[in-house]
């Protein structure tokens, strides 16, 4: 999946199908010459249903089809047929993905978990028959109920991508290598700010087949909860993290102070981020000895867990997958 695949935010016309009008009928047979009324019923219009998709991870192929009807009730008919039920539209979308109204940004529902179905718009109730509105006094109805009438309207899907550990830091923090070198994902990397301006995915294999997935968004600077940079269009990415996996050079001119602007970003954005799961990662860490090391240690943040890795180098990637394993089982 590329970059300009990647979409996490689409609107959508949709509309459910009208009911079926009701049978206005009188039976009538050789030697039966006043049967009395058996108009039968109209269908149902067909529903919009938005259906959770464990294999897509993007909004990708909703970006050229837009417009969703689904199809109308049939009409009722004689000897108290009932009409067809019009079909019913399913609109498949990964899991993470909100559904607002479009005009009230009410959130209606979210799709979350597997094999998860959701009404979107019902169609519309068929109309009934005159055979239901005989009576002693009335033998003969000649009028029955138009069907109901579908709904329609413009709905706004918002995806947020469900992983288990989200990758926070600045550009250029070493983030996508991290992401290539630990999974099979093939993020773009090169020597220069914002190379990421697309959320990437990562299935990172652990011991006895055991698995969890990593979520690497594009860098944040400080004030992207404002605006700033790409920061603030992707922070929503990370609101489903179990764990967040803060990512800082080991050239950074001071590692407490970015840890401290990254963390203000994310309680700027959503104070609730502050409740997950933190694990501080100090990349690029094969240009240092143990003496620099050392002096590092000494200032660094309070309060969270601090790892040394390299991800070109290859070195302490096994004790990081050990502790976000523990960390996310705990």
């Amino acid at each position: 999946m590329t970059e300009g695949n990647f979409v996490d935010y689409i609107k959508i016309h949709a509309a459910s199908g009208n009911g079926g009008k009701g049978s206005v009928h009188l039976h009538r047979e050789k030697y039966i010459t006043k049967g009395g009324p058996d108009g039968g019923d109209g269908g149902r219009g067909g529903h919009i249903i938005i259906r959770a998709n464990k294999n897509m991870w993007t909004l990708f192929h909703l970006k050229f089809k837009k417009h969703f009807k689904a199809e109308h009730g049939g009409h009722g008919s004689k000897q108290r047929s009932t009409g067809k039920d019009g079909s019913d539209v399913y609109i498949d979308v990964p899991l993470g993905t909100i559904v607002r109204d479009s005009e009230t940004q009410e959130i209606l529902f979210e799709i979350t978990t597997e094999n998860t179905e959701q009404i979107l718009l019902e169609g519309g109730m068929g109309g009934r028959g005159n055979w239901h509105f005989r009576s002693s006094t009335n033998q003969t109805p000649r009028y029955a109920q138009p069907g109901v009438e579908g709904k329609e309207g413009w709905f706004q899907l918002e995806l947020k991508l469900l992983a288990d550990v989200g990758l926070v830091g600045f550009p250029n923090a070493g983030k996508s290598t991290l992401l290539s070198v630990i999974t099979s994902a093939k993020p773009k990397i090169a020597d220069y700010a914002f190379t990421t301006l697309k959320p990437n995915l990562g299935i990172v294999e652990y011991r006895d087949f055991k698995t969890f997935v990593i979520a690497d968004i594009p860098g944040i600077i400080e004030g992207a909860a404002e605006g700033k940079g790409l920061g603030h269009r992707f922070l929503r990415h990370i609101e489903r993290n179990s764990t967040l996996l803060f990512l800082i050079p080991a050239d950074s001119d001071d590692i407490k102070k970015e840890y401290h602007i990254l963390l203000n970003e994310l309680k700027k954005h959503n104070p609730e981020l502050l409740d997950k799961e933190r694990l501080l990662a100090i990349s690029k860490s094969d240009m240092l000895d143990e003496e620099l090391k050392d002096e590092i240690k000494k200032d660094l943040p309070k309060g969270i867990n601090t790892l040394f890795i390299s991800s070109i180098a290859q070195q302490g990637l096994t004790e990081l997958k050990d502790t976000l394993w523990e960390m996310l089982n705990r």
